[in-house]
Parts: structure tokens; C-alpha cells; sequence
């Protein structure tokens, strides 16, 4: 059998189609934009009777993601949490039979998940939906009229985009960008870009979305999705990649955490007009072959491995793209399923949490969002029983392009240090319970607006300008059991501030290397005249250590002479050297780094519902911590560090959740013992 080859197709599709046509090309509704659309429409409906091609098998290679998005923002790549990998035969046969057998199903969870896949996400997309658009068997998206059927110039508007010439072997192909979106924004349609053949007027490629009234899951944030075909036999454009996002969040609280179902799918091994029976797609559309057939399914390398080989791909075919693409054509139109007004809270914590400061707090909050996610309005209130003090901050968000600009007021109870050190939730708990709270607080009020804007892939830089008065806090809970510490004085103080910043997030998911950065660069003016500037950066490094890894953090800091006694470095015990006394050490200098050497051992696999089990190891990790501070500032608890501070120890982590570890410091020769839930969700907790 003759066809192009496919990795020259796609690498062209790659290259040339992706980039997003120009606006100047764009002229809606033109006399030769809508005599293309009327060949297409017309090639789809001949296609159904074309006898040059009857019926075909294939073969479609799969990965079903399940993700977990965290934090303020949700700006950090995405957690895994379950992995699906599969193997389908794939059937067609004119005009639109379908049929796809599941012949080979593993999964692995990272994170305790019940999830179940939707049928229709286990199997790819055929003929580029038909005539009518469906997901989640109907429950997500429903009767979605197609662009190119033949009702669709009554309902879409149609604008001519840049051509991309691909030179493939054969003859050379000239693809034309086709920009469509609903001439009524308030029904159940597509917004994206079609990319067509220019001789024949076959659908080469298809990116969009819907529009918020197509999703009929409450839930439904928005559903992005790309469809890419190849050239077979000089004349036929078949399903070659397919790319789905589904991302979700809760109806009922506006936590920033998002739930994603990302699948990857791959299609070759076409055999054409095989005499396939009609009865052969009686039934489901989509079939598994019985259990044990799929298991015993002859897989090339473990699972673990083959997630390292789509991870990198996936990270970097990120459909953010698609959904900025989607959003110029939409112009001020709201794309997003989400409802425009909810109850919000930044984390868990806003709603109720426990110190020694404020004893119990509670908290409620709401947020408004105009343009989807482009304007927000967070307004959060709250109040210690403890202290008897109410607090309270109003947050306006916009957002344009890769640009957010953002203003806060605020009348909110912070912590001295620039990171947390232990889950905000479980901090609430060891203080209450134990009288151990992992913080020492003031108060802050004032207000500051900040500009942020995308750098690349993974970088970002900032600024900021506010103004804020600060005063001390005095002990005013008790434990159930033991005693609280003294909260440290801090003299009443007025600063503006100014801020620059450089960010670097993290790489993502299931990743073999990251990197991981942060640096701010401070100035400040206190009232009465004495002027500081302040350096801090925090950040990592992961890498493969033969089939383990290593991790090394680090963070630390430098300041002038007239830094204001709650912007200190503080240093000790848990979260920076566990084998010292909690904040022992700080002044206006400090360092710490962290190594780690993350090792898998076998461990028992815990079946998680009907499909998926935990992993079947847990990490070990052996440790050392170094650091030191010195400069401490008058009127404050922290020292100076004698020597460098060293604490030698050794983690155990569950699920990528749970961290047990154990610290013997060097000099006090002591060990302690820290539990605490996974970094990646401390911003919500």
C-alpha cells in the first residue's frame, strides 16, 4: 500500500499549522471564504458515498490522563494522579459506521481517585464528529451542529486565514486556515480554527472549543479539543493524532484547584477496503475485548516508562494554546461553563483555621468574574474568636493576553516567613491539639497592586508598588493540650514597598527533570525616613539519579541595614533544619539547601475502585539540610547561626501525598519527627 509518509505530514502540520493566522486576514463572511466552506460542505457529503474508500482498520495508541491543577491562579502545571494507557483496533465503513475494540488497558494511580471515564473518552474521534458534535455519551456536550454540515453558514460565521504550503513527496498540498465562530454566541456552538486542503477541500485539521452554552455538565470549565488527519493514499485525509482537554471545578466553592481529563491519542496501521461486514458495528461503538485478553495485552515497555515518553509531549502540545487562539476569535464573548458569581475562598484555611493569635477563625467569601476568567472581583471576610478581631481583604483581578494585572486590599494576619512550612490545615490541628503552631504572625493592613506577564514556556516576570502598616500580635488562645510560645513583638511600622520579580515554574507532570525559581528583588521606606532593599530567591532542581532521583532545594536571602524586623529570614526546625528548634536562627541574611536522593521501593498496591490500584512502591528518601543566618535585627527572638547548621535524615513518601521524615541536627543531637501532606497542596489547604 502507497502513502505519504506520516511523520512528514504531521511534522508540517506541526510547524506550519499551528501558528495562528493573522489578524489582518481576518474578514468574516467573504465571497471566497464561504465558497470554500460550500466545497467542504459538499466534499464531506460526497465523502459518505466516495466507493474509492469502503472501509478501513487501524490501529490507535491512547493515553487517558486524570490531573489535579492547584494553587492561587492555578498558574502550576498540573498533578497526575491517574494514568490509563490503551490499545484499540479501529473500524469504519461508509457512509459512518463505526466500531473500536479496546484490546489492551493498564492504569496506574498517583493519588486516591475513584474517577470513571465517560465510553467515548476511551476511543478516538471519527469523521470529524459528523454532523453533529457529542461528549461524555451526551452528558457533557450534546448536538452541537459541525461547521461543515450543510446547515452550518446559517449558524457560523467564516473568515479566511493565512495558507501553509506542505511539500510532501507526492505532490505538494496548500492548507488554508478557516477561522469560525457562531453568529449567536448564547447557543450550543464551536469557536476554532479549520484548516482545509485548498485542491480538494478535505478537513485536514480541526482546533476549538464551545461556547458556554454548550456544556451541560454544571461542572464543565471548558473542553478544548484538536484533531489532527493525515494523507493516505494521495487522496484520503484519515484521524492521525488526537488531542482532548476537559478541564472541571467545583460548582459550589471557588478554590482555586481544577480537575483535568487530558487524552493523547496516535492512529496508524491503516489496512483500506478489507470487505468489512455490516455486522460487524452492531452494538456500542466503543467494545472491550474480556479482561484477561487485555491484560495479557503484549505491552513494549513497563507503564511507568511510557508515561516518561508522552509526558514531555503532552506538557509541550499544551492546549493553552488553542484556548488563547479560541478567545481572540471570541473577542468579549465568555467561553467558560463556569457560573459568573460563587462562594470563594483562596484555601480550605480562609473558611477555618486555628493559631495562637486569633485561636479559631472563620471565614466566608465570594467571587465575581466578568469576560470568563478576564475580570474578577474576591471580596473575603473573617473572624478570630480568640482575639476578637475581624479581618478582611478585597482583591480585583484583570486579565489580558498573558498580562494580569491585579489590586489588593487587605486587613489580613500573616506569617514572618516568605514560605510556609507545613500544610496550613494541619498547622491548624498541631496548634490546636498540641500548642505547636509552625508560625509567628502580625498584623498587615494597607493595599498594593501588582502586574504579572508570561515570559516564554514556564517563566513570568512581575511588579509591584503598595503600601502597608503593620503591628504585633499577643498570644491570645490555649491549646487543649501543652502550652503556645510567645508570639515574637514586632514594633508598630509604616513601609511602602516596591517589588520586582522573576518566576520560573515547574515543569509539570511525571517529569525526569525540573526546574523550578524564584527571585525578588525589594525596596522599601519605613515612615521616618530609613530606606532597605531586600534579595530573596527560592527554588529547586530535580534530575534522574540512574533509575532514581535527586532533588536539591534552595533558598535564601540578603538585606540592608534598615530592614523592618517582620521582613526578616528565619531559619530552623521543621521545614528548613528539623534537627533544630523551630526559628531559632534569622537575622538579614540566610541560606539553606536541601539534597535529596528519591528512591522507589516496593510497597504494597491498594486496588483504587473497579480500575486502578496505587503504585506498587513507596520513596525512600535520604536527606541533608545545611544553613545559616546571620545580622539578626535588635528586638527580635532569632539569633545568629554559631556555625553552619547541618540536619542529616531520612523521608518516607506516600502516594506522592504523605511525608513522614525523621532529623538528627548535628550539633544539638536530637532527633525529631515531622509528618505533613504534600507541598503541591499546601496553597489550597
Amino acid at each position: 500500500m502507497r502513502h505519504l509518509p506520516l511523520p512528514v505530514v504531521c511534522a508540517a502540520l506541526a510547524v506550519g499549522l499551528v501558528v495562528p493566522p493573522s489578524a489582518a486576514a481576518q474578514t468574516w463572511n467573504s465571497d471566497s471564504g464561504l465558497a470554500l466552506v460550500r466545497r467542504a460542505i459538499d466534499r464531506r457529503s460526497l465523502a459518505a458515498g466516495d466507493t474509492a474508500l469502503r472501509d478501513y482498520k487501524a490501529q490507535a495508541h491512547g493515553f487517558l490522563f486524570f490531573l489535579g491543577q492547584f494553587g492561587e491562579g492555578l498558574t502550576e502545571p498540573p498533578r497526575l494522579v491517574k494514568a490509563d494507557q490503551l490499545e484499540l483496533e479501529v473500524y469504519w465503513k461508509a457512509p459512518g459506521l463505526s466500531k473500536q475494540r479496546i484490546v489492551g488497558w493498564r492504569d496506574r494511580a498517583e493519588l486516591p481517585t475513584d474517577i470513571a471515564y465517560h465510553r467515548d473518552h476511551l476511543g478516538i474521534i471519527q469523521n470529524n464528529f459528523g454532523a453533529a458534535m457529542r461528549l461524555g455519551e451526551g452528558d457533557e456536550v450534546r448536538d452541537v451542529p459541525h461547521p461543515l454540515a450543510p446547515g452550518g453558514p446559517a449558524l457560523y460565521d467564516y473568515a479566511l486565514g493565512d495558507t501553509t504550503t506542505l511539500a510532501l513527496p507526492q505532490r505538494v498540498v496548500r492548507v488554508v486556515a478557516l477561522r469560525v465562530r457562531p453568529k449567536d454566541f448564547s447557543q450550543p456552538r464551536i469557536v476554532g480554527t479549520l484548516y482545509l486542503d485548498a485542491g480538494t477541500a478535505d478537513l485536514v485539521r480541526m482546533a476549538f472549543n464551545f461556547t458556554a452554552r454548550a456544556y451541560l455538565d454544571p461542572e464543565l470549565e471548558d473542553v478544548s479539543i484538536v484533531l489532527d488527519n493525515a494523507l493516505w493514499e494521495d487522496r484520503f485525509w484519515l484521524p492521525y493524532r488526537q488531542e482532548i482537554e476537559i478541564r472541571r471545578r467545583a460548582t459550589w466553592l471557588d478554590i482555586p484547584a481544577r480537575g483535568i481529563i487530558r487524552g493523547r491519542w496516535q492512529v496508524d496501521g491503516y489496512q483500506l477496503n478489507l470487505g468489512l461486514a455490516a455486522s460487524w458495528f452492531a452494538g456500542d461503538e466503543i467494545t472491550a475485548v474480556p479482561k484477561t485478553e487485555r491484560d495479557s495485552f503484549p505491552w513494549r515497555e513497563p507503564l511507568a516508562a511510557a508515561i516518561q515518553d508522552v509526558a514531555e509531549p503532552v506538557r509541550q502540545s499544551d492546549l493553552a494554546t488553542v484556548r488563547a487562539e479560541v478567545e481572540r476569535i471570541a473577542g468579549e464573548h465568555v467561553l467558560s461553563g463556569l457560573k459568573a458569581r460563587r462562594l470563594g475562598a483562596r484555601r480550605v484555611s480562609d473558611l477555618v483555621h486555628a493559631n495562637r493569635v486569633q485561636g479559631l477563625a472563620l471565614g466566608a467569601g465570594v467571587v465575581w468574574r466578568a469576560g470568563g476568567e478576564g475580570r474578577e472581583l474576591r471580596v473575603l471576610g473573617g473572624y478570630g474568636f480568640g482575639d476578637r478581631r475581624a479581618t478582611g481583604r478585597v482583591a480585583g483581578v484583570a486579565r489580558s493576553g498573558r498580562g494580569v494585572l491585579e489590586l489588593d486590599v487587605f486587613h489580613v494576619v500573616r506569617d514572618v516567613g516568605d514560605a510556609p512550612v507545613i500544610a496550613p490545615i494541619l498547622n491548624s490541628f498541631t496548634a490546636q491539639e498540641f500548642g505547636d503552631d509552625y508560625g509567628d504572625y502580625y498584623l498587615a493592613t494597607g493595599a498594593r497592586v501588582d502586574y504579572r506577564h508570561g515570559l516564554g514556556t514556564r517563566g513570568e516576570w512581575s511588579a509591584g508598588v503598595g503600601r502597608e502598616t503593620v503591628d504585633s500580635l499577643a498570644v491570645s488562645a490555649q491549646p487543649a493540650t501543652g502550652a503556645f510560645r510567645p508570639n515574637p513583638p514586632l514594633a508598630l511600622a509604616g513601609v511602602d514597598r516596591v517589588e520586582l520579580g522573576l518566576r520560573r515554574r515547574s515543569e509539570g507532570f511525571a517529569v525526569r527533570r525540573d526546574l523550578r525559581g524564584e527571585l525578588v528583588l525589594e525596596g522599601g521606606r519605613l515612615d521616618g525616613g530609613t530606606t532597605y532593599v531586600r534579595v530573596a530567591g527560592v527554588g529547586h532542581v530535580l534530575f534522574p539519579l540512574g533509575g532514581t532521583r535527586a532533588l536539591v532545594r534552595a533558598q535564601g536571602g540578603a538585606a540592608s541595614a534598615g530592614l523592618p524586623a517582620y521582613r526578616a529570614f528565619v531559619l530552623g526546625g521543621r521545614g528548613t533544619l528539623l534537627g533544630d528548634d523551630f526559628r531559632r536562627w534569622g537575622g538579614r541574611r540566610m541560606a539553606l539547601v536541601h539534597a535529596e536522593w528519591r528512591a522507589p521501593v516496593p510497597f504494597l498496591s491498594i486496588a483504587v475502585g473497579r480500575y486502578a490500584r496505587t503504585p506498587g512502591s513507596i520513596i525512600l528518601a535520604p536527606f541533608a539540610a545545611a544553613g545559616w543566618a546571620d545580622r539578626p535585627i535588635a528586638g527580635t527572638p532569632w539569633t545568629a547561626t554559631p556555625s553552619t547548621r547541618v540536619t542529616l535524615g531520612l523521608a518516607v513518601e506516600w502516594l506522592g501525598v504523605f511525608r513522614l521524615e525523621g532529623g538528627i541536627g548535628t550539633e544539638t543531637r536530637q532527633l525529631r519527627l515531622a509528618f505533613d501532606l504534600s507541598r503541591d497542596f499546601w496553597d489550597i489547604l
